[in-house]
């Protein structure tokens, strides 16, 4: 059945700005009963005409906003015979909803975050690792902060969220919260996770992420060199806890362990391979993704160190590994007490494996991605640096070469 529809565009003056702007808002009547939303669009007072509902005036910016409003009103028309040709029942706030992309009933923003949380909670250990719940848990604190503080509201929903919010968003973390770019984007990418289950489930039929188009800037990520790592290894600390955090990331650095890996690594995880040397064999808990990786002598012999260890053999457990917070407070020190002038974290050890201990020295990037358990060689081919002292071995070799052409030429 046909409804009688109608559009009008007005302003609010009594939400007017202290600049005498006011914002623009569509009303839709459908056999007398009305819905109204903004179109995030404002006027100066004294330049809109009622009677034409169009801005008076010649400026690109006015000529914009007339554009826009003949745009909302065509698209309102297209929502209603949609929603006749659908079949469905034609009311006002069923064409405002079809055309903001909402189901009639809103749901609340937090709600299906908290309930996505308590799922990935219980499915820690299992499907998901501590961290990730960890960057979830943050990402949602965020948005509280940045709604209450953006819009001065406790709760948002769904059918508030359009290209603006992501926006806003964007630079409430850079700007307020003093996020890096790549921080930035991943907080974003866990919100984004959310809009995706929000439209899976039909609560949100429009994706506001559609004109959101962030990129990821590459990362120098740093490392040890074989100078930096022979300082660290010789150093020795006469406090027992500075020397196992010490002995600890040397570990990661022989072994490309991550921290979450090392802290939970138990004697069967230790078997003798084909080869007949001893290997670590293990699971990342990161991705639960399978890691073989031989023990090089000097991860043995830190290994070694700790066998009769109280900590150790109460737990079960190879290194006497503290948390992550307390272990990259004292590495800081420790680099300190060191000179190495660089940010020493649990992760930097890591990327010292890939770089220092294993590429630089002839293994190849294929036999590297598969130590630390990658599942894209293009994430390892992040680390496939050359340093000076490789670029030198090889110009030298290079140099040798062609002299000894050159000798038999002439």
């Amino acid at each position: 059945m046909v409804k009688n529809l109608n559009i009008l565009f007005y302003i609010r003056k009594d939400k007017a700005d202290s600049l005498g702007n006011a914002p623009i808002y569509c009303r839709i009547t459908v056999d007398g009963k009305r819905s109204e939303l903004a179109i995030k669009r404002e006027t100066p007072i004294e330049r809109w005409v009622p009677g034409n509902e169009i801005i008076k005036g010649s400026s690109e910016e006015f000529k914009s906003i007339n554009t826009y409003i003949d745009t909302v009103r065509t698209k309102i028309y297209d929502h209603h015979r949609m929603l006749e040709d659908a079949n469905k029942t034609v009311t006002a706030e069923a064409i405002k909803n079809s055309y903001l992309g909402i189901s009639t009933k809103s749901k609340s923003l937090f709600t299906i975050f908290e309930d996505h949380n308590a799922k990935v909670k219980s499915l820690v250990g299992q499907d998901f690792a501590a961290g990730t719940l960890d960057r979830y848990t943050t990402c949602l604190h965020h948005l509280r902060e940045f709604v209450l503080s953006r819009y001065n509201k406790s709760d948002f929903f769904l059918c508030d969220i359009d290209n603006e919010f992501i926006t806003e968003l964007d630079y409430y973390l850079r700007s307020v919260r003093k996020c890096a770019n790549n921080t930035t984007i991943k907080y974003i990418k866990n919100f984004k996770k959310i809009i995706r289950i929000a439209i899976a489930n039909g609560w949100l039929l429009r994706d506001p992420f559609l004109n959101y188009k962030p990129k990821l800037k590459k990362v120098d990520r740093g490392y040890l060199t074989q100078e930096e790592l022979d300082k660290l290894a010789a150093k020795t600390f006469s406090i027992p806890r500075m020397q196992q955090v010490k002995d600890a990331f040397l570990f990661q650095c022989y072994t490309g362990l991550a921290y979450a890996d090392v802290n939970k690594l138990k004697p069967e995880h230790i078997v003798k391979g084909a080869d007949g040397e001893l290997w670590i064999s293990t699971h990342r808990t990161k991705t639960n993704s399978n890691v073989n990786v031989p023990l090089l002598p000097e991860a043995l012999e830190i290994l070694n160190r700790y066998k009769e260890n109280p900590m150790c053999i109460n737990k079960g457990l190879l290194l006497p590994v503290l948390s992550n917070q307390k272990m990259n407070a004292y590495l800081k020190e420790i680099g300190d007490l060191c000179e190495i002038n660089k940010n020493i974290s649990s992760h930097l050890a890591r990327h010292t494996f890939a770089t220092t201990v294993t590429l630089a020295n002839g293994i190849s990037l294929e036999a590297v991605s598969k130590m630390l358990a990658h599942s894209n060689m293009n994430t390892t081919k992040i680390y496939a640096r050359m340093m000076d002292s490789r670029v030198s071995d090889e110009m030298q070799g290079l140099k040798s070469r062609m002299k000894n052409r050159n000798l038999k030429i002439a």
